[in-house]
């Protein structure tokens, strides 16, 4: 007998309407799974198109920035309906600029005259360079030549923005002599001296650079890009002060006090917003940044601006519970134990998370969480909501300090429903 013929494309999109997915996306589902020739697996394609789309995930890594789950836990803005005074002034009712409400918010958390906000730290960096030395020289310590995420590189970056790259010192050694012999050079064109945190390795043993107090004195303006955005190294907005592993990390207040013109960093590491770049430092350099052609491709949504300023204002609030990345990162060991033992599923044991997203290289908090044996990370990844865990020698680790107590009831049954499934 001949095979029956499989259904139309039609028809076996209509058939899946019951996942809630548009008819154009189910129409291309049921076009591969005829393709294919095996129409019967357009339900499983169904489901892996929608598991496919932004969700809220539970992580269970211990990675605080985890840059595959969007580093910093921010709150999801929604505005409804509702429009916002992105660009208006509502004194006057004239055009306002998206600029004029979270940049000043920020600027004064960090003791900045001015901050201006980009789409992320990356952005700010070329902007800078664009706006303040196209054409002209820009210092660099050879052992600052970093790579950053998703293999960019600062002399590329350096390139794009039209200005040109002096190398000054060596990987591991560069001195104040380097920097001031490259500055003083005849002919010499420097519109900015770049320091950049290597913020994502260390450099070890016989090494010697130069800080920014004494970069400011050689003249032209310094920048520092201090990459993971910590905003004050006294950290006021906790009760119990810098925790300890927070070590030697750069500030941007203490850097600019330091004499800094300029400090750039990201939003959505340490300071624990969205995706962003921050501008900040003299007034009339940020002005100037603010004003290139650059600056209208760089800018951020009102989304992006919305949730850094809620954080912006937990920081003036010095309310460090009201921004997730602090939360987390200071939890007591025993509250995480204590957690772990109340999940009633698995092993209580120690763990060791990671501030992650490419910054504080090397250092872990002590942390707690629960562990089954064997790899079961696919099976919790195939979930609602996912949990992303992690294995150790065999076997399964949930670290509870990044996971949200909120999430703990769905942990709880992620757990029991693998202690009880069969071998």
């Amino acid at each position: 007998m001949p095979e029956p013929r499989p259904p139309s494309v039609d028809t076996l999109a209509r058939s899946l309407a019951g996942t809630g997915l548009p008819h154009a996306v189910l129409v291309e589902v049921a076009r591969e799974a005829i393709a294919a020739g095996d129409h019967g697996s357009a339900p499983s394609r169904a489901e892996a198109a929608g598991r496919a789309l932004l969700q809220p995930v539970v992580n269970a890594t211990g990675v605080l920035l985890h840059t595959n789950l969007g580093r910093a836990p921010v709150a999801v803005v929604s505005p409804g309906t509702r429009y916002s005074n992105l660009e208006i002034d509502l004194g006057d009712g004239r055009r306002g600029s998206r600029q004029d409400r979270t940049g000043p918010l920020l600027a004064r958390a960090c003791g900045a005259e001015r901050a201006l906000v980009v789409n992320n730290c990356a952005a700010a960096v070329v902007l800078v360079l664009a706006a303040l030395a196209r054409d002209r020289e820009v210092v660099v310590s050879r052992g600052e030549l970093v790579e950053i995420g998703g293999g960019f590189r600062i002399p590329e970056v350096l390139a794009q923005s039209g200005a040109r790259l002096v190398e000054v010192g060596t990987t591991n050694r560069t001195r104040l002599g380097d920097y001031a012999g490259a500055v003083q050079a005849p002919a010499a064109d420097v519109g900015l001296v770049l320091k950049v945190h290597a913020s994502n390795y260390r450099i070890t043993g016989f090494t010697e650079d130069v800080g920014v107090a004494a970069l400011a004195g050689l003249g032209p303006p310094v920048v520092a890009d201090i990459g993971s955005g910590l905003l004050d190294a006294a950290t006021p907005w906790l009760s119990g002060g810098p925790p300890p592993w927070l070590g030697d990390e750069p500030a941007a207040r203490q850097t600019l006090a330091a004499g800094a013109d300029l400090v750039t960093f990201s939003g959505d590491k340490l300071l624990g917003g969205p995706q962003a770049g921050v501008i900040a430092g003299r007034a009339d350099l940020v002005t100037a940044c603010a004003s290139h052609p650059l600056a209208r491709a760089l800018r951020p949504g009102a989304l992006v601006l919305a949730a850094l300023q809620d954080v912006a204002l937990a920081y003036l609030r010095r309310d460090g519970t009201a921004i997730g990345f602090w939360r987390m990162a200071t939890l007591s060991v025993a509250s995480l134990e204590a957690r772990a033992r109340s999940l009633g599923a698995g092993r209580t044991v120690p763990c060791a998370s990671v501030p992650g997203g490419g910054t504080l290289p090397g250092v872990e908090i002590p942390s707690a969480g629960v562990a089954l044996d064997g790899d079961h990370t696919a099976a919790l990844r195939a979930r609602t909501p996912p949990v992303v865990a992690r294995v150790v020698e065999d076997v399964t680790v949930c670290d509870l300090r990044t996971v949200d107590p909120a999430d703990d009831d769905e942990l709880a049954r992620a757990l029991a429903e693998l202690s009880t499934a069969p071998a």
